[in-house]
């Protein structure tokens, strides 16, 4: 059975599970309305709390940063020479490079960035760093083959690459000048090859294949059937690059071992327990049912956080997990606001539904406003940052956005069912009054 067939089969019984739930729930009274969306809650929770936890991690289905799932750090300083000017073109050409190369490596979620010169490189996951290094830093290979596979030039006979558009259509076209030894070896293979193709590669990968229609003695080509100015310009950057690469030299090497990130991810895994459970504590013993509530929606809050990181396939790194590890007690700090104007509405003379309503009211506008200006900064992180600051801003964000919805909406439907469940009448239950 395979993962989408499975995957309905879920959606399906989902919906007739939530059918027949409807049904059953729309006789009931409002009391057993209310017990009965405690117990399907209560089900569901511990059911897809184990789902998540035992069964299938969500924390497994995120992909892991250098940090943590070990790997290689590399910086590419790009040094002039006078055959090779470092120019935004050269560069192009080594970020298209060097990111085919990272891409055979066979790796997932590689980042690669342009600082004015300089390539940053990080590839988690990988087995054999030095190997990696090795590929990532050779001289790009550009080499031209007749369609039997037999080498007619490479990349040293290959003078530039331009892009022009033709005058009578204006179609874009690759236009190739090759110096005197290319522009020989390019006419003697052209001669046998009309009507065949040329077989252009970059690193032993086909970049481009064109039909010879005539033999070429000129030792200037032109490559067309392209559909745009930038799929030619793409061309003509990878063309450039095998012929000349820019000088890359290794500025930093850093392997980063796997279990350094092992001891890592346990390590958080153990910090955001006792405090999930140590915050949890202290509610209850300060808000009683309240604060039980509260413990279940921070546990139902990091599985919420969490699952949307994984939808968005955000790469989890440490300062990530100290994003999340941070925003878990922002979470209970919207309960606290909430419980608080709750007890100043029952000092108030308030019944016990009627405060938990205006407590929720009043407590609103204040959770939104601090919750915003968190995000705000968390924004100017993400925009300003990059690599694991960008993961830390995301984690952050995601995880204020869960708390906002489980403080605001499900601690409150919860604390509304268990009032009118009749379960508890006596308000010392409720924030000990």
């Amino acid at each position: 059975m395979t993962d989408s067939i499975r995957l309905g089969l879920f959606v399906f019984m989902g919906v007739v599970l939530a059918l027949v739930y409807w049904y059953i729930v729309s006789r009931l009274g409002v009391r057993d309305k209310a017990r009965a969306t405690l117990a399907t809650v209560l089900v569901i929770g511990i059911a897809m709390g184990y789902y998540f936890s035992a069964v299938k991690p969500l924390v497994g289905m995120l992909p892991k940063g250098l940090d943590l799932e070990g790997g290689v750090h590399v910086v590419l300083e790009a040094v002039p020479t006078p055959e090779n000017p470092v120019t935004d073109a050269a560069m192009i050409g080594a970020m298209e490079i060097i990111e085919r190369r990272v891409n055979a490596l066979g790796v997932t979620e590689p980042y690669i960035q342009r600082s004015g010169s300089r390539i940053i490189i990080e590839i988690p996951g990988v087995k054999d760093p030095h190997a990696a290094i090795e590929v990532i830093g050779k001289t790009a290979l550009l080499e031209f083959a007749d369609e039997e596979g037999n080498l007619i030039l490479t990349g040293k006979d290959l003078k530039k690459a331009d892009v022009a558009t033709r005058s009578n259509n204006s179609e874009p076209v690759v236009l190739l000048e090759f110096n005197a030894d290319g522009t020989k070896k390019f006419a003697d293979a052209t001669a046998k090859n009309v009507g065949k193709r040329i077989i252009i590669m970059l690193d032993k990968q086909v970049i481009s294949a064109p039909v010879v229609r005539e033999a070429i003695p000129s030792g200037q080509a032109e490559i067309q059937g392209y559909e745009t100015v930038q799929a030619a310009y793409h061309l003509s950057i990878l063309l450039n690059s095998g012929a000349l690469p820019v000088n890359l030299q290794i500025m930093e090497n850093r392997s980063v071992s796997a279990t350094l990130g092992r001891d890592s991810i346990e390590q958080s895994r153990t910090a955001a327990i006792v405090g999930i459970v140590a915050v949890a504590v202290y509610m209850l013993l300060y808000y009683r049912l309240p604060g039980l509530i509260a413990g279940l929606a921070l546990a139902a809050y990091l599985f919420i956080a969490v699952g949307v990181l994984a939808l968005l396939r955000a790469t989890l790194t440490l300062p990530g997990i100290a994003g999340l590890v941070l925003s878990v007690g922002m979470a209970v700090d919207a309960n606290v606001i909430i419980f608080e104007r709750c007890k100043e509405e029952i000092r108030s003379g308030q019944t016990l539904r009627s405060a938990i309503v205006a407590g929720f009211r009043n407590a609103l506008r204040a959770i939104v406003d601090s919750n915003v200006t968190t995000l705000i900064a968390a924004a100017v992180l993400f925009w300003l940052g990059s690599g694991p600051i960008r993961g830390f801003a995301v984690t952050l964000s995601v995880g204020i956005l869960s708390s906002m919805f489980t403080a605001i909406v499900l601690t409150r439907f919860l604390l509304m069912a268990f009032v009118n469940s009749g379960l508890y009448r006596g308000k010392k239950m409720f924030f000990g009054y």
